[in-house]
């Protein structure tokens, strides 16, 4: 079998339509069927306020169950909010999932975006930036097995080297130059916001930028995360993300990051979405921008919330029929 051009993952912001414990089983379900269907990684967001219909506050102990259920997927965050944790305790967390799962733990850091949540933890938003590089230093150390205090390491220690499975989020052109120079992998988010243009456009400056300034000898690596629901048609998909679709499109516009009164069509561009036929977004994926040089394709159904039969159709659509279309080969 030839290799795969990228890497297939999907992440999930553990939402759902039902009781919040429900939506947790169900993300669950979720990794077992996505590693039954040889998805490369699983991965999940942290988020501290609730979302509509869940959220996730606590990725690795979350990791940790889905370890116990599955055999050949790898677990990751995207993102871990590096600033309000403790990178020690941080470490020994990913370093306990690491081992228990047989070494398939990445891990993705980011500053996150919400100033309630920092309070809360009784960090300065103001110096997020600085948190985060900070945070992220001690992280890599542990994991690396330095001392990170007078003759102490980490327990257990990380099973193998880490350095190529830490991966950063970003947002601009200067933090994909940054996130090169720190030696992580690049995180692309599903969208861009703040711009008119395309999210594809924007982001291929970033990963260009990430690329140039790249200069270990290491191949670089680079997620690129999208809104991707297949269905049997655009009115089934549109149908079963639209309730948080709209939820979603309505708090951006609140805050000023969308302007109102734009069509769904727009709003769904503005979210950078792949939905409706298999074929259809076939066609629209061999078109991004960014793709070419990715070498993980993380696919979510966010900001979307569909039931979960529909989740589990899309899951088996995109490993089937539209990933190996784009020339990924399951595992």
């Amino acid at each position: 079998m030839s290799e795969s051009r990228f890497r297939l993952g999907f992440l999930t912001h553990v939402q759902g339509r039902g009781d919040l414990g429900e939506a947790y089983r169900n993300a669950q379900e979720y990794f077992v069927v996505a590693d039954e269907l040889g998805f490369d990684v699983g991965w999940v967001a942290q988020h501290h306020e609730p979302l509509q219909g869940g959220g996730l506050s606590s990725p690795w102990t979350f990791l940790a169950h889905a370890a116990a259920r599955t055999r050949k997927i790898r677990l990751s965050t995207a993102i871990t909010i590096i600033p309000l944790e403790h990178p020690i305790r941080l470490a020994e967390d990913v370093s306990v999932v690491d081992t228990l799962s047989g070494g398939r733990v990445e891990i993705g850091v980011g500053s996150g975006s919400g100033a309630a949540e920092y309070a809360v933890f009784g960090q300065d938003f103001e110096q997020k930036r600085e948190l985060t590089t900070a945070g992220l230093h001690t992280l890599r150390a542990a994991l690396a097995g330095a001392e990170v205090g007078p003759g102490f390491t980490i327990q257990p220690p990380a099973r193998c080297d880490f350095s190529d499975r830490i991966w950063q989020g970003i947002f601009s052109e200067a933090g994909a130059r940054f996130t090169a120079q720190e030696g992580s992998n690049l995180l692309l988010n599903r969208a861009t916001y703040g711009y008119d243009e395309d999210t594809d456009v924007v982001q291929r400056g970033w990963a260009d930028a990430f690329l140039a300034e790249w200069t270990l000898p290491r191949r670089p690596r680079i997620g690129l995360s999208r809104f991707v629901f297949p269905a049997k048609d655009r009115k089934e998909a549109l149908h079963q993300i639209e309730d948080g679709l709209n939820n979603a499109t309505a708090g951006f516009v609140k805050r000023g990051t969308f302007p109102a009164g734009q069509s769904t069509e727009e709003y769904l561009r503005r979210f950078h979405a792949f939905i409706g036929h298999p074929d259809e977004i076939i066609e629209a994926l061999q078109k991004e921008k960014v793709l070419p040089v990715a070498t993980d394709l993380i696919t979510q159904f966010n900001p979307g919330i569909p039931d979960f039969d529909a989740a589990v159709k899309a899951l088996e659509l995109i490993a089937t029929e539209i990933a190996p279309a784009l020339g990924w080969q399951p595992q």
